[in-house]
This record gives structure tokens, sequence and C-alpha cells, in this order.
């Protein structure tokens, strides 16, 4: 049952909005002014306020502002007895979900309250879904080297310097891109992926800027590329030391004057992208074999990101281990498995070679294979 706040003055229209709601199968709780109100709201969960504009103590607008200054996302109706279109625009602006004059139009107040209602229920989603996307992004270990990058990331997040993340395949070089994304001011516009080496080098540059209509022979519609999509957001360019030379240069200019253009197209499009670059090569030897250009790499490493291996973060393997054991529980709707500590030693001693991807991947194996404790017996067994 969805919970409503009713906020006015008048207990007289309180009485009779509560009738309505309760009929409709709402659950209705009301207070006669606005600052008793933001108690309500501060203490209790509410999925839909409804608020009078005039009030005693503090006015509608006062606790709309008040609220959405703390960061409680709940959706707004506001009801005045004195309806202008001025008091509707600043309602609106100021976040309000609609605005009502009294005395309300019943039908038009219930279709108001049910589309709040479902806005309510898509935020409370969002936010399931925010904290889901964060645990599967989450950065596990307090090893020393992993508290360096951490504390990097966190001065970094806060700034729009461009960054490369350097390491070998299987560090987690997203995870470091992720976190910077998630602890920035653009972690609400979307970041969005480009693996440099998975597209045909004839592609690439469609993918990036996009294509007009008649581009080429499969063009048979307009294209948005990745700069488009990230607009406002974070671009991560993985594998980018496998970026065509051709496609670098579009990218070097992109990064120069913030605009781009669509293949085919003639026309300079502006875009607002941070850059994170992320590579598992060498890119010094590269620009000495003539495979990667110097200005770019110049203007992708305003801050360079070493992402340490697993062999040289092993104190991280327990706690890697202890999350993957729970993560590959609920993806199969098993019961979690437990380990020994023999068979944690076990696993500190070996050489992860594919790093933390490849101890994950050993770990849902032993999940399968081993027994209900996960022995030493059975990492000998299943490790290779």
């Amino acid at each position: 049952m969805s919970k409503i706040l009713l906020i006015d003055d008048e207990a007289s229209i309180r009485q009779t909005l509560k009738e309505i709601l309760e009929y409709e199968k709402y659950q209705v709780e009301e207070v006669g002014n606005g600052a008793d109100g933001l108690k309500k709201i501060e203490s209790e969960h509410f999925d839909l306020v409804l608020c009078d504009i005039k009030m005693p103590k503090m006015d509608g607008m006062e606790l709309l502002n008040a609220v959405f200054d703390k960061g409680i996302e709940i959706p707004f109706i506001m009801i005045s007895a004195h309806g202008t279109i001025d008091n509707a625009v600043e309602a609106t602006k100021k976040g309000a979900f609609d605005f009502i004059s009294k005395p309300p139009d019943l039908n038009r107040l219930l279709v108001s309250v049910r589309n709040a209602l479902d806005k309510s229920s898509l935020m409370a989603e969002t936010k399931t879904l925010r904290k889901k996307v964060s645990k599967k992004y989450e950065m596990i270990g307090s090893s020393k080297q992993l508290e360096e990058v951490k504390d990097t990331i966190s001065k970094v997040a806060q700034t729009d310097a461009r960054v490369l993340i350097i390491g070998e395949n299987g560090t987690g070089k997203e995870l470091v891109a992720r976190q910077i994304h998630e602890q920035s001011e653009r972690a609400k516009a979307p970041m969005i992926e480009v693996n440099c080496a998975a597209i045909p080098s004839e592609l690439i540059e469609s993918e990036l800027f996009g294509h007009e209509k008649g581009a080429f022979t499969s063009a048979i519609k307009q294209r948005i590329g990745k700069f488009e999509q990230a607009n406002g957001g974070t671009l991560f360019l993985d594998e980018i030391g496998d970026m065509p030379l051709a496609a670098q240069a579009k990218v070097l200019r992109a990064l120069q004057e913030n605009r781009i253009n669509r293949v085919g197209g003639d026309k300079d499009i502006k875009v607002d992208v941070r850059i994170i670059a992320a590579t598992n090569k060498n890119l010094k030897e590269a620009i000495e074999n003539n495979d990667f250009r110097e200005d770019l790499f110049h203007r992708l490493s305003v801050i360079r990101i070493n992402v340490p291996p697993l062999k040289d973060r092993k104190d991280d393997i327990p706690e890697l281990v202890e999350k993957f054991l729970g993560d590959i529980a609920e993806e199969q709707g098993a019961k979690k498995k437990s380990i020994d500590k023999d068979a944690l030693n076990q696993l500190e001693e070996y050489n992860w070679s594919g790093n933390i991807r490849e101890l994950r991947n050993v770990v849902e194996r032993l999940i399968i294979l081993g027994a209900e404790k996960i022995s030493a017996q059975d990492v000998k067994k299943y490790i290779d």
C-alpha cells in the first residue's frame, strides 16, 4: 500500500482529501504545516507528498527546497488556492511533480497521484539498480598497493582530468574507470565503454563518431557514435593501444577541440566528454614503433594509474575469494560455500598470470567441483 503525506493548514481540506485517498486504498498521514511535514519526511518513508503552498511556519515552496537540499528523493504534488501560472512554473522548476489548483478536480488529482507514485516506484527501482551496479564494480582488498590506487581515484574523480589506466589483462582496469566515474560529478550521466581491440579498424571511426545516412554502402540510417552517447558523462576507451592510427588522429582532434564530425558529415558537433583510457601495452614502445601517436599519449595521460597485478597484492586474495564465493552463490541461487585456511594459503602461493579474472574463474570451478567446504586438496586438484 502506497504511503502519502498530506500537508495543509486547512483541516477540512485535509479531511476531505484523506477520505478520498483512503477510499482509493492509499495509506495517508496528515499534518497542518510545513515544519511538521519536514519532521515527518525526515523520520518516516513516504511514497508521495501532497502539499499546500501557503502555510504558516514553513510554506510549501520552502518545504520543497528543504527536502531536495537534504537529498531526499520523493515526488511532490503542490496544491494551492492561489493557482497562478507563475506558482505552477516556480513549483515545477524547483522539482515538484505536478501543481493542482484548489478546489482540486478529483479525477485530475487521482491521475496525478497515480503517475507520481509510478515515478516514486521507478526512483526506488533505480536506487536498487545503482546499489547493485555499485556492488558489481566494488574494488575489493586492503593491501597497500590497492589503497594507493583508491587514494588516487578519490583525488582524480572530482576533477575532469583525463586518466590513463595501465595494467595487465584481468587486473581490474575497468573497475578503476568505473570508480572514477561513479565518484565524479558526472555520475548521473552515462559512462560509455568502447573496446578498441574488439572493433574492426574499418568500423572504429563510425563506432566512435557515428555516421550519416549514405556515408557508406551499409549506412542505411544515421548513427550516433559513442562520443555523442557519452555527452555530459565519461567515455572509457579500453585497449587504447590497439586503436588504428587514422582513428587516433580524429580522437586527438576531438580532445583538442571538444568537437566531432560524423563519418560522411561536415557539421561540427560539440561534445562534453571526460576521457578515461586503459591499456595493457607499453605505449612508449608503441610510439617508438610508430604504432601510437605521441601527442595523443600526452593528451590522454594527464593522470596515470598503474593497477598492480594480483601477484603483487596477494594479501587481497582472502577478501577477493570471500567476495567471489558470495557473488557466485547468489548468481547460481545456491548456498554459499566456505573455504578452509590451507586452501586459501594454496591460492595465495599460486602465480596468477591471469590476475583477478583467473582467480574468479578458479573460485567458480572450486564451487562447482569442490567439497561443501573447499579444501587444499580441492585447490590442488582443480587449480590447473
